[in-house]
């Protein structure tokens, strides 16, 4: 079963320095923490804020070869966790109405999809074995209470956390 989720931030996690982007349920309270690069980090963030580059990055022009195919990229699947590497696939739809599946980051997907307003989910499996639930104490859409929880969420675990 395939999960709705969101991407709530990204964030650099110290004392590592390594950046992080935090998946939250749509309708739930488990985060999925998943460790980038600094550049899919960077990826994630500006479309998040609507930020664009003078010329095009390469997950906007991967966007745009997509487009200029006439495919849509539908979704993207967080599937599972090996040795402590996240795997994930990007599913497009193409004119033809059939649907191709190419495997992927997970952080390359998810700077894919938020340029796409694709669904991003993640299959149960994986939330059940390294989902952490943070119980929700603030009202819907209190982003400040979320984010004050990534904080403390970060503050506790570190990458051999989910080492396989």
């Amino acid at each position: 079963m395939l999960i709705s989720m969101e991407v709530i931030g990204v964030r650099v996690e110290m004392p590592s320095n390594q950046p992080i982007v935090l998946l939250k349920e749509v309708d739930g309270n488990r985060f999925l923490p998943i460790w980038v690069g600094a550049v899919e980090a960077t990826a994630i963030a500006f479309a998040q804020q609507g930020v664009s580059a003078p010329r095009p990055l390469t997950h906007d022009l991967t966007q745009i070869i997509i487009e200029e195919l006439d495919a849509i990229m539908t979704a993207v699947h967080v599937t599972h966790i090996e040795d402590g590497v996240f795997y994930a696939s990007i599913l497009l739809r193409d004119l033809q109405e059939q649907t191709h599946t190419v495997s992927a980051r997970p952080s390359d997907a998810i700077a894919l999809a938020l340029r796409a307003s694709a669904n991003i989910l993640a299959s149960s499996e994986l939330l059940d074995e390294i989902g952490i639930e943070i119980p929700s104490e603030s009202e819907p859409g209190d982003d400040n209470n979320e984010v004050e929880r990534f904080r403390e969420f970060l503050d506790q675990i570190n990458p051999e956390d989910f080492a396989g």
